[in-house]
């Protein structure tokens, strides 16, 4: 990431992140920090970021991808089609594009930008506002090592990064992690009301669930057992835990989560193919 030039092309929540959780990494040496500059068609935006963390803004995509090593496309999926016609004549084969947008190929990135360019797509979730992101990575086959590096190193900045196999298997990790932020959110709504039903006040039973997640989920990172084996160690005989999971169990939990991940996996797939269809109305 040392010296690269990045350009984004959309200011919104996702470059945000990205343009933080790079400048925190790079907060130490910051002669090595890469040069950011932004594009977003709102000034009230673009004076926002300036303001917030000194990048360079302009209203003109052409003018941002000029010069850049990395182009990050962190627009809405159907403004890509739009925005890679507006920028493929200026777009170089040196150059590395990385998409968060949901269900666009790179098969049809790469025809719409006009061929001969790397390509990334990234599927980054909500929580890498506040650097504990969770990307799947996939790669064209044009990916130097050197490109690799820099895509990876850019969504590091803001949380875990996996890379996958194949291109099918981001619509699995969008299915996962990419909606999984709000099943979890509905987990914690029902443990809430729950609590609050058993005569907890709502701003005890609120905290109370935010810190029983989170304590949660650190605990699962920072241990050596998987999650069935940290769920077996809390749950004692006979105990208050073992008759809560086993009322889970029969109330059909595991496989409201499977419904739950199918049907977001199939959706992110039909998205991809109502996008394509798209382009062509266009």
């Amino acid at each position: 990431m040392q010296a690269a030039r990045i350009a984004f092309i959309g200011g919104g929540n996702m470059a945000a992140a990205l343009i933080e959780g790079l400048r925190k990494n790079q907060a130490d040496d910051a002669t090595h920090a890469p040069a950011l500059v932004v594009s977003d068609p709102s000034e009230t935006r673009r004076e926002l970021l300036t303001s917030l963390y000194g990048v360079l803004c302009s209203a003109k995509n052409a003018t941002a991808v000029d010069s850049a090593d990395l182009i990050v496309l962190a627009v809405k999926p159907n403004q890509i089609y739009a925005i890679a016609q507006e920028i493929a004549t200026v777009v170089k084969p040196h150059q590395l594009v990385v998409s968060v947008a949901a269900g666009i190929t790179i098969e049809a990135l790469q025809r719409w930008l006009g061929g001969h360019v790397a390509v990334v797509r990234a599927m980054p979730n909500t929580p890498a506002m506040v650097g504990c992101g969770a990307t799947g990575l996939y790669a064209s086959s044009m990916l130097t090592p050197t490109q690799r590096n820099l895509a990876e190193s850019l969504m590091r900045a803001v949380g875990l990064v996996q890379w996958v196999e194949r291109e099918a298997d981001i619509d699995a990790v969008t299915a996962l992690s990419g909606s999984g932020p709000a099943y979890i959110f509905l987990v914690m709504e029902a443990m809430q009301a729950a609590a609050e039903d058993l005569g907890l006040p709502a701003e005890t039973a609120r905290l109370l669930t935010l810190e029983t997640v989170f304590g949660a989920a650190r605990l699962a990172m920072s241990a050596d057992e998987s999650p069935a084996q940290l769920r077996a160690r809390v749950t004692s005989p006979n105990g208050t835990t073992e008759r809560g999971i086993a009322a889970l169990e029969q109330a059909g939990l595991r496989d409201a989560f499977a419904q739950a991940l199918s049907a977001a996996h199939q959706r992110s797939i039909e998205l991809g193919r109502e996008l394509s269809a798209g382009e062509v109305r266009a």
